[in-house]
């Protein structure tokens, strides 16, 4: 019997897990979010000027930008555009966005 709980936990602590590393591919997230259509696969090919280039931001900066047009506290430029797409994402996936547009050089 305790071998049987053992390996009910571990199987649950294992899609935990799998859960958490889903999450932190920020490149596939960016994809299927659809940043990219806008933004470039790249994340610095934007399909028109006024659309930043977003690779090589800071992950700070990216983050707290997402969030804040997520919450409205931001409401300026392309703002109202970016609200509908960012308002589905979770914070923990606009983190792992974010990380990976830091690394994107």
């Amino acid at each position: 019997m305790k071998i049987l709980v053992s390996l009910a936990g571990a199987a649950v602590l294992s899609l935990g897990l799998i859960g958490n590393a889903a999450a932190a591919d920020g490149k596939s997230l960016y994809t299927s979010k659809g940043c990219a259509a806008c933004h470039g696969p790249d994340a610095n090919t934007p399909i028109l000027p006024i659309y930043p280039k977003l690779g090589g931001q800071n992950a700070d900066y990216a983050f707290n930008q997402m969030k804040d047009i997520k919450s409205g506290a931001r409401a300026n430029g392309q703002s109202a555009a970016m609200k509908g797409i960012v308002a589905a994402i979770s914070d923990d996936d606009l983190r792992a966005i974010a990380d990976w547009l830091a690394s994107v050089k």
